[in-house]
């Protein structure tokens, strides 16, 4: 039974943030509604994008927020959280039960930043066990869930370009935390082509759309992450389930995901990486005995089935836990 005080389908009310994690999040058998205001501005997109959005996600006028039952408030950004929810829901919506999904590490202080919320009756989910580990969260009970993704049937990796290839959104823009530098120096002297939103500005393809990004990866040699500090990217999950060996920084909880010598290479010397994707682009079949462990640890570490089941086992007990406080006070 899917826990809210009734036969029915948990209600999560959310909002597009990132389109991405978010369809990967309504796999959940949950029901989802986003908030749309005319124009869908940030946050505010609704089921918009290139998503097969399933029939459990629904769009709602902002306006009509407030006349409707949800079990849970799910924010996925500050302004969600101290702006949002304020000018959308009624008094009795904001007792509902509230849960932050935290997608990022901090950025003030990698170690002494305290996480905006404060809150023991809130509860806070990380991405990845970095980010936990790097946040102060205060008095929030904090958790993690690990990304979950899932590949179109059929799409297998190939290899056959010996090229390597960067997934990034406004690579230009977001500069060096996000490796524009690392990118710019390795392209001098391996063949990497570079796709993402704005990704033409850096001399890249432009986005792809994320239903075709699996597909158009699998040709490529092998998956180059240049990110000095972020979140671990859903890219590099779904370059995994797709079968690219995967090179990248030793930072982040990037040191965690691959394996060096098995499932890529990882290190904080850029000259070692270098190497290694030269020895990739001359041994194809290296390559592949690679990838196909990067595939065989993320179908298992980033399955779709753990991540929606990691997901409503925890909206079950947020749900139950408030419900079971307020009939005893």
């Amino acid at each position: 039974m899917n826990y809210n005080g009734s036969n029915k389908p948990v209600r999560v009310l959310t909002w597009h943030v990132h389109g991405s994690y978010l369809y990967y999040l309504s796999q959940t058998p949950c029901e989802f509604f986003l908030p749309v205001k005319p124009g869908r501005p940030e946050g505010y997109g609704g089921r918009r994008g290139t998503f097969p959005w399933g029939e459990n996600v629904h769009e709602v006028a902002a306006g009509d927020v407030r006349n409707m039952e949800f079990d849970c408030i799910l924010f996925q950004s500050r302004k969600n959280y101290l702006e949002d929810q304020y000018e959308l829901l009624d008094a009795s919506q904001l007792d509902l039960p509230k849960i932050y999904l935290e997608h990022d590490p901090p950025r003030e202080s990698p170690t002494d930043t305290h996480h905006f919320i404060n809150d023991p009756d809130a509860l806070l989910v990380h991405v990845t066990h970095f980010n936990k580990l790097m946040w102060n969260n205060n008095r929030t009970p904090a958790t993690v869930i690990e990304h979950g993704v899932m590949i179109p049937p059929g799409v297998h990796y190939t290899g056959e370009l010996e090229k390597g290839i960067v997934v990034i959104n406004e690579i230009s823009r977001r500069g060096r935390r996000l490796g524009l530098d690392i990118f710019e120096e390795l392209r001098q002297k391996i063949p990497l082509d570079l796709v993402g939103m704005g990704s033409e500005e850096a001399g890249g393809l432009g986005e792809i759309p994320g239903p075709e990004l699996p597909a158009f990866l699998a040709r490529y040699r092998f998956f180059f992450n240049p990110i000095r500090y972020t979140s671990l990217g859903l890219a590099v999950c779904e370059a995994m389930q797709t079968g690219l060996p995967v090179v990248g920084l030793a930072t982040t909880e990037m040191a965690v995901t691959i394996e060096n010598e098995v499932s890529g290479y990882i290190h904080t010397d850029i000259e070692y990486l270098a190497e290694k994707m030269r020895l990739l682009l001359n041994d194809r079949e290296r390559a592949a005995a690679m990838g196909a462990e990067a595939r065989k640890l993320a179908m298992k570490k980033f399955g779709i089935e753990r991540f929606a089941g990691d997901w409503m086992s925890l909206l079950q007990k947020k749900i139950y836990h408030e419900k079971e406080n307020s009939v005893h006070q």
